[in-house]
């Protein structure tokens, strides 16, 4: 969809409040900008048209003479990858100056895959006024959703039912994870209407890849590749003897709870004998190799491969491969540097983040260069390899000195 023109910010701006803009004194209040985007992305109204908030202007249009500066746009910018607001919206934030006064807009693109949700509750524009979606106005955002163009891990898996899900897990684990208790009070819907309004059935009632990995009876009998392969090895080569090796089955949540038990118990942490204090320090810093592990899982394409996600614990380092390249924005030139994140799978990370596996959207590498950095540990190295398809991503995490 083409950006907007400063003239077609100016006639937004003027033409009064509506449903596809919202004017902000400042950004004291970014619960209410991120209530804002989240309408805009929803689009009830079906305008198929970019929303926008301004940021610098008074209720009655006037200029309020707010600061424009970076770190004001990157604080707006923050507010589609901050985790608030799932799944991801497309949004574009910039400086404009409009009859002289100059402002700060947040450009939001209607979604293909409704609804979007804020901290759980999907925020609707009924004209100029923000509210909580109703039932049946989440019902219409989920028929608007647009499956031909969705991403894969949003596509019905083709031969499965609803049968192939853990109904009894939806309700005890993945609702109270994804939406709100009170949004869950007040919503009466039944099972197969709160599995689509999570994009996790489509229109036929069809499990989406996304269900499976999360809620499937059998993940690996529709995606055999959907598992991790941990390796413990006695040396520093690859052909060393084996002490431990298994692959680890189940849902996603599953899985990653197991590697987590795994790996703390591989972390050896001996006890360090001071003069008058005694400490134990594990190997690695247990923050940083969930953080990796976790984006292997949340990156990794799933789409034509049988890979596992591959563990390899060495005597002196630890080497996570997953399938499928760097995607969007990231390339093997931006691989693991700050600022760099797109989503290949985004139900999936929506999902993720619900459960807590994931704190904030485009900081695990973060957290994990600062966990190794605090221990002394060399930061991690990443690369892609072989440089043509089928490519891997490798990360390496050495032992520290």
């Amino acid at each position: 969809m083409p950006a907007l023109s400063d003239g077609e910010l100016e006639t937004l701006l003027h033409g009064g409040e509506s449903d596809r803009n919202e004017r902000k004194r400042n950004a004291a209040d970014l619960d209410k900008i991120r209530e804002a985007v989240c309408a805009f992305s929803n689009d009830l109204p079906d305008r198929r048209q970019p929303g926008v908030v301004f940021v610098g202007v008074e209720d009655d249009g006037t200029c309020s003479n707010l600061t424009i500066d970076d770190d004001l746009l990157r604080l707006l910018g923050n507010v589609r990858d901050d985790g608030a607001l799932t799944p991801f919206p497309v949004m574009e934030v910039r400086q404009a100056t409009i009859r002289g006064c100059s402002l700060a807009v947040i450009i939001v693109q209607p979604t293909l895959n409704p609804p979007v949700r804020f901290r759980g509750r999907a925020w609707v524009r009924v004209g100029p006024r923000r509210a909580i979606a109703s039932p049946e106005e989440e019902r219409r955002l989920v028929e608007k959703r647009r499956w031909g163009n969705l991403p894969f891990d949003a596509q019905p898996v083709a031969g499965s039912n609803l049968s192939d899900l853990d109904l009894n897990r939806f309700n005890l684990e993945y609702l109270p994870a994804m939406v709100s208790r009170d949004t869950i009070a007040q919503n009466q819907r039944a099972v197969v209407d709160q599995l689509r309004a999570l994009r996790l059935i489509d229109q036929d009632e069809t499990p989406t890849f996304t269900a499976i990995a999360m809620l499937g009876k059998s993940t690996q009998h529709w995606f055999p590749g959907a598992s991790i392969a941990w390796r413990r090895v006695g040396g520093e080569n690859l052909t060393d003897n084996t002490i431990d090796e298994r692959v680890l089955t189940g849902t996603i949540p599953d899985q990653l709870r197991r590697i987590d038990e795994i790996i703390d118990a591989a972390n050896i942490s001996p006890v360090e004998m001071g003069t008058t204090v005694h400490t134990r320090a594990a190997e690695y810093p247990m923050a940083a190799l969930q953080q990796l592990v976790r984006n292997a899982l949340m990156h990794r394409t799933y789409e034509g491969t049988t890979s596992p996600v591959r563990v390899t614990w060495y005597s002196d380092r630890v080497e996570i491969l997953s399938p499928g390249g760097p995607f969007g924005v990231v390339t093997p030139l931006t691989l693991g540097l700050p600022g760099y994140t797109d989503y290949r799978n985004p139900t999936l990370a929506e999902a993720l983040k619900g459960y807590g596996f994931v704190e904030r959207f485009g900081q695990g590498i973060e957290i994990a260069r600062m966990a190794l950095a605090q221990s002394g540990s060399p930061a991690p190295q990443f690369r892609c390899e072989p440089e043509e398809a089928p490519v891997w991503v490798h990360v390496t995490v050495r032992k520290r000195p």
